[in-house]
């Protein structure tokens, strides 16, 4: 859907005084009475290799939440300073609209290094805060604890997560906590799926070993949701492909569930309209940081 862009501001070596100032104009009418209403605060930490994905994610979520979405571009080897773009896009919603502040900051040189600094003074009061994280987050690296520590829910994609993926589970479920919740696309991705092998019970009831045929991400959460839930362990067997396209549990092919793949910006509003923690994608996570696995 097309969108109406209002009030593009940008700047080079700004200061965030200039940022809020931008924010209160495109907030405020003529008559100097409040006229936009927010349901939250977005932020995504986009890198260079996930700022088209990032964007094309947003403009496919933008038509669905009146919220400030800021855009955190790092750019850690350049000259310090924070340059930042600042504008409003609006979306046509029957007869009315819906519109969306998007703030993108590019944070150059040791700027990079304390966005929670920056993030903290663009945040909306008494409104819930997301993070969305690009790539495998830096655990326990003050860059993203920093952020984290400002939000109530962190949403990831395990996909992008190229390498040693049992470890990085492993430390992602340090952080399940009161504070934060977490949530992950893949998880979302692998509904349908879990749902096909649900529906095979009793029959997976004294499953041996899950054969996905599939990414990794995708095939370690499956396991690890069927090993907490069976309360014992299952090996997994997987074979690569860029989406699922067969699971089978001791041998058994599992009817491939028959509803359309949601689209990115798809997969994530349903993460925003979670507030509180899954219990059960803990577990699964915990889960999936064990070692039964065996590559086909």
């Amino acid at each position: 859907m097309t969108a109406t862009v209002l009030g593009d501001w940008a700047g080079q070596d700004v200061r965030l005084d200039d940022v809020e100032h931008e924010l209160s104009l495109l907030r405020t009418s003529d008559d100097g009475t409040e006229q936009r209403t927010s349901v939250m605060t977005h932020v995504a930490w986009v890198p260079p290799p996930w700022e088209e994905q990032a964007r094309a994610t947003f403009d496919d979520l933008g038509e669905f939440y009146p919220s400030r979405t800021i855009l955190l571009l790092p750019r850690p080897d350049d000259p310090d300073g924070l340059d930042a773009r600042v504008s409003m896009q609006c979306f046509p919603l029957g007869s009315n609209q819906v519109c969306t502040e998007l703030v993108e900051l590019t944070l150059r040189g040791s700027r990079a290094e304390a966005p929670a600094s920056v993030v903290v003074a663009l945040l909306l009061p008494d409104l819930p805060v997301f993070l969305r994280w690009r790539g495998l987050p830096p655990f326990g690296d003050p860059t993203f604890e920093s952020l984290a520590g400002l939000v109530d829910r962190l949403v990831v994609d395990s996909r992008e997560w190229e390498h040693s993926l049992h470890s990085a589970y492993g430390s992602l479920a340090q952080h399940f906590g009161d504070h934060l919740a977490v949530s992950d696309i893949v998880w979302a991705r692998t509904l349908p799926w879990r749902e096909a092998i649900a529906q095979a019970w009793p029959g997976v009831a004294g499953a041996n070993e899950l054969d996905v045929r599939g990414p990794e991400a995708d095939a370690l959460l499956l396991a690890g949701w069927l090993r907490s839930r069976l309360d014992r362990p299952v090996a997994l067997c997987q074979r690569v492909a860029k989406e699922i396209e067969a699971v089978s549990v001791d041998g058994e092919a599992i009817a491939e569930p028959s509803l359309p793949r949601a689209s990115s910006g798809a997969l994530l509003s349903g993460e925003l309209d979670r507030f509180g923690r899954d219990r059960f994608y803990e577990a699964a996570v915990r889960a999936a940081a064990g070692e039964y696995v065996r590559h086909g």
